[in-house]
């Protein structure tokens, strides 16, 4: 069976990951593209990397057709989507890139999106799309909501930690180091090579982050009761890439012993030996999470990094992932390439 998909925000950096991971898919072709600002362009001059593709010309929303579409993957900006959503065949399955409905509790979005919610009735179908922790309910689903990359990569660390009962849910702290193509691809002052090459800063600091409200639900979601972590970003001058170093009091053996366990089946996720660190250079353009473990100098602590390129594991890969499941493809399909090195 092959699949017909569309893409609506394919000139953004998700949407050009999403044709590029596609374009090799055994199960999957592109039928429609959407831009808004780039409508009636041709995807190879959007983005000269893909002009061996032979692609549909970009379009506007409201020109695409439908009917014989299986699926739609939305990677608008934040915010818009849920107005876009609303308008689509209710027979059409959605893999949502953006943050519009990874939320449950609208009044969550709210607080950290800071505007009511535009449709709260298709936020109680949406299911959350961290693929391994919710693959029954996206099989199930019709609209999946991808997770934040820093939220995915934070809770492949810290999930079946919390879940074991092997770390102190009250001391936990996630730093966290982030490319800059997870600002997306509109022109910011900030982002200009000038501005940002030769050094790095924190952001969002102190309770801030959006991110933090996916971290409030999952992980209280997981212990039954709340737990709150502390969580610091910082932009690094590279391209693509997470790597969240996590620190959390319990036993370092137990914690990667485990990790190890709960992932020892998992395509995408490797835990690797104890004591040895990864690096976003393993994992650049792949759909891969590399986990390290390592004990801290301190007695009953330890520090767990988790890497995974946040334009793919952390996004479009992550998509793929969740439709191959909705449509009953095989979950790695279109997803086992090599990382790019160096």
């Amino acid at each position: 069976m092959t699949a017909s998909v569309a893409i609506l925000g394919a000139s953004g950096y998700t949407g050009a990951e999403l044709v590029r991971l596609i374009a090799t898919h055994p199960g999957l072709r592109i039928t429609a593209l959407s831009a808004d600002r780039k409508a009636g362009m041709e995807m190879a001059d959007v983005f000269p990397f893909l002009r061996h593709l032979t692609l549909p010309k970009l379009v506007k929303i409201d020109e695409i057709d439908f009917s014989g579409i299986d699926l739609c993957f939305c990677a608008l900006p934040h915010a818009t989507t849920q107005a876009v959503i609303k308008e689509l065949p209710r027979s059409l399955k959605i893999v949502d890139l953006s943050a519009d409905f990874r939320l449950r509790d609208v009044a969550e979005y709210e607080k950290w999106y800071g505007q009511p919610h535009a449709a709260p009735d298709l936020q109680k179908e949406a299911v959350y799309g961290l693929t391994e922790f919710y693959r029954d309910d996206i099989r199930k689903g019709r609209l999946i909501a991808g997770t934040g990359c820093n939220a995915a990569t934070g809770q492949y660390a810290l999930r079946p930690l919390i879940a074991g009962g092997v770390i102190d849910l009250d001391d936990i702290l996630i730093d966290l180091k982030a490319g800059v193509s997870g600002a997306g691809r509109s022109l910011k002052e900030n982002l200009l090579h000038a501005e940002l090459s030769g050094g790095t800063h924190s952001y969002s600091a102190g309770g801030k982050h959006r991110h933090l409200g996916e971290f409030d639900q999952e992980f209280s979601k997981i212990a039954g009761r709340p737990v709150l972590v502390q969580f610091t970003p910082h932009l690094l001058p590279m391209n693509r890439g997470i790597l969240a170093t996590t620190y959390v009091r319990g036993d370092a053996k137990a914690v990667h012993a485990t990790l190890a366990a709960a992932y020892a089946d998992e395509p995408f996720l490797r835990v690797l030996p104890f004591g040895a660190l990864p690096s976003t250079r393993d994992i650049a353009g792949s759909n891969f999470c590399h986990i390290g473990v390592i004990g801290d100098r301190i007695a009953g602590r330890a520090v767990v990094i988790a890497v995974l390129d946040n334009l793919t594991k952390g996004s479009s890969g992550q998509a793929i992932q969740n439709a191959n499941l909705i449509l009953g493809l095989g979950e790695t399909d279109g997803l086992m390439l090599a990382p790019v090195f160096p």
